[in-house]
């Protein structure tokens, strides 16, 4: 995903920056960290408070098996809901939630 599409996706909250990181890319407003892009995929900064809307919308949770123990370890980043791609304000929604989770996380 390149960096254009990706301020096009978060325009409905503001001005986004995009730094790499791990191989991937971190994607900042304000300061605050609200998603990430890993693997090619956009994955949105989620908490508790927020994990089960990510949820009920059927969106899927990072994942990946730990190189020491072999153990599923659950990254607190959610993957997008499909029609939030093609519509800005459902997307504008989506991005608050993930922002609104990156400033609890900071506290």
């Amino acid at each position: 995903m390149d960096n254009e599409r990706i301020a096009e996706l978060f325009e409905g909250l503001g001005p986004v920056s995009i730094r790499k990181m791990f191989g991937g890319k971190g994607i900042y407003f304000d300061g605050v960290i609200i998603a990430i892009v890993v693997r090619g995929e956009l994955m949105l900064k989620a908490d508790a408070e927020s994990a089960p809307e990510f949820e009920a919308a059927g969106c899927r949770q990072w994942t990946y098996t730990g190189s020491r123990h072999g153990k599923l370890v659950s990254m607190p980043y959610w993957s997008v809901p499909d029609s939030a791609f093609e519509d800005p304000d459902e997307m504008a929604v989506w991005a608050r939630r993930a922002y609104e989770a990156g400033l609890r996380a900071g506290k």
